[in-house]
């Protein structure tokens, strides 16, 4: 009986004159063989291939048996070659098939050469890898014929994009370690780098100094969380920094600042284009969408609406949008215009990968901030991710923020670079004005009335940025000045209580 394995798997390709015309799944039994032989001279051969290669890498299923025999052997601390592996394979029917114990002398004497045990592997993987990507095509084309109700194009598309992402990245063979010297002249590298810089940023500016000061800019492969409660304004100074770097981009020549992918999952990007034409304008936001403007400043609107045109500013609207399909655009993305910050509003409003089972939100969130974080990594951009917090908030007296008050911390906070939080005491003392309770007398209502309206006098327009969690860098507190009506953060004048 001929012995059976994957790529042995036939199809009907055309038909000519000689009748139909077939062929395999791609496959390399010499490669095969010849790895194991090697690995049979010299048990050394099995380190090259074992961080990637698996026993269902294999095309020949007694193969694959072999392999894994081999594996379990020399993890165990003991010999593999045929005399070993002999006694635990006797009784194998692929193998029987094969010549029995025969066949494992029969692979000794293939092997050509240890050294080249490396590429055997890898000529075994990447043949696997054809043969994965051929299921997968064929899967999607049966699914596109066999949709589900409700299953519409776009979701298989999704689908499609997140097996073959999925598909990219298992059993990679690039990694590994890198020796300690290697590591060194990179630091000092970027330590150089930093050094000519003379003091200017290593990340991409925010265009808000303190801020700056304390991050170093946002620093490329990062993932930023930007955390608030409602109406704290985190939408807005997102949109703040989004601006300063397309607008230092665009003023630079691409030297500075970087073209920004903003996914508005929240806001359409009309509304979105009015708070930044509202922040430059100095214009209300309300009065420009009631239609309550004087020539003069429906003028000066006209004027800035043509500088925006030409800052690199990409919005994305779509809501509900998937990790995969926010993936696959911020590539597209990055090829096309070249990408160099990712703005995500906000991180509860995406949804898990189409097909992807989790048991509960945690897990769901889980698998957002990792593909966040992979994203970052993948494309080397800094991704600035914005997020809700519990209501745990509102019931302390001292209401700012703190890491346990993030929705599905643990992910969250766990996958993060950075954490910020938004916090704006004038919010709450505005809505916690003091009344006389019944058994207080007037001095002492007078008295907290005095230093309400002090707190609320100091806290008018400053907003603080709260950097809970900075792996390259010290955590703090950074003060900003908010100018609501506009929509607007910008920096803090200490000396004249107003911003510069």
């Amino acid at each position: 009986m001929p012995p059976t394995y994957a790529a042995t798997k036939t199809e009907i390709v055309g038909v000519n004159e000689n009748g139909p015309h077939y062929r395999s799944l791609p496959h390399n039994i010499e490669a095969e063989k010849a790895l194991l032989g090697a690995i049979f001279v010299d048990n050394r051969a099995f380190e090259k291939v074992s961080e990637y290669l698996r026993p269902e890498h294999f095309a020949l299923a007694a193969h694959g048996r072999i392999f894994e025999a081999c594996m379990r052997l020399l993890e165990g601390g003991r010999i593999a070659d045929p005399v070993v592996l002999s006694t635990y394979l006797a009784q194998d029917e692929a193998l029987a098939q094969l010549g029995g114990t025969d066949y494992l002398a029969e692979l000794a004497a293939s092997a050509v050469t240890v050294v080249n045990a490396g590429e055997y592997g890898r000529v075994i993987f990447d043949l696997h890898i054809k043969r994965e990507l051929i299921a997968l095509g064929q899967e999607v084309v049966n699914k596109a014929y066999d949709a589900e109700v409700g299953e519409d194009g776009k979701v298989q598309i999704e689908m499609a994009e997140a097996s073959l992402y999925k598909l990219a990245t298992v059993g990679e063979f690039e990694g590994g370690f890198c020796s300690f010297r290697d590591a060194v002249v990179e630091a000092v590298g970027a330590a150089e780098a930093a050094h000519r810089r003379d003091g200017g940023l290593a990340g991409v500016g925010t265009g808000l100094i303190d801020l700056d000061k304390l991050l170093g800019g946002l620093h490329h492969s990062d993932l930023i969380i930007l955390a608030g409660r409602p109406s704290m304004g985190k939408t807005a100074l997102a949109t703040n920094i989004a601006y300063n770097a397309a607008y230092d981009h665009a003023g630079s020549g691409g030297k500075e600042g970087a073209v920004v992918g903003f996914f508005s999952l929240e806001m359409s990007a009309e509304q979105l284009a009015a708070r930044i034409l509202s922040e430059q304008t100095e214009i209300s936001s309300d009065r420009m969408r009631k239609g309550e403007l004087s020539n003069e400043e429906f003028q000066r609107l006209v004027a800035c609406s043509q500088t925006l045109y030409k800052l690199p500013i990409f919005i994305d609207d779509t809501p509900a949008l998937s990790v995969s399909a926010l993936r696959t655009r911020a590539r597209r993305l990055k090829r096309q215009h070249g990408l160099g910050l990712i703005v995500v509003d906000y991180l509860q409003l995406i949804a898990p990968s189409p097909g992807s089972r989790h048991d509960n939100r945690v897990q769901e969130v889980s698998e957002i901030t990792r593909g966040l974080k992979t994203l970052a990594k993948e494309l080397d951009v800094p991704v600035l991710a914005l997020s809700q917090l519990s209501r745990a908030v509102e019931q302390r007296e001292d209401k700012r923020p703190q890491l346990a008050d993030l929705r599905e911390s643990g992910s969250i906070e766990q996958d993060s670079d950075v954490v910020s939080f938004v916090f704006r005491q004038e919010y709450y003392l505005e809505r916690d004005q003091p009344a006389q309770r019944a058994d207080e007398k007037d001095d002492a209502f007078h008295t907290r009335m005095e230093r309400w309206e002090r707190l609320r006098e100091e806290s008018r327009g400053i907003a603080e940025v709260i950097i809970a969690k900075q792996r390259h860098g010290p955590i703090g507190t950074v003060k900003l000045l908010f100018q609501g009506e506009f929509t607007r953060f910008s920096n803090l004048d200490r000396d004249h209580g107003g911003g510069y």
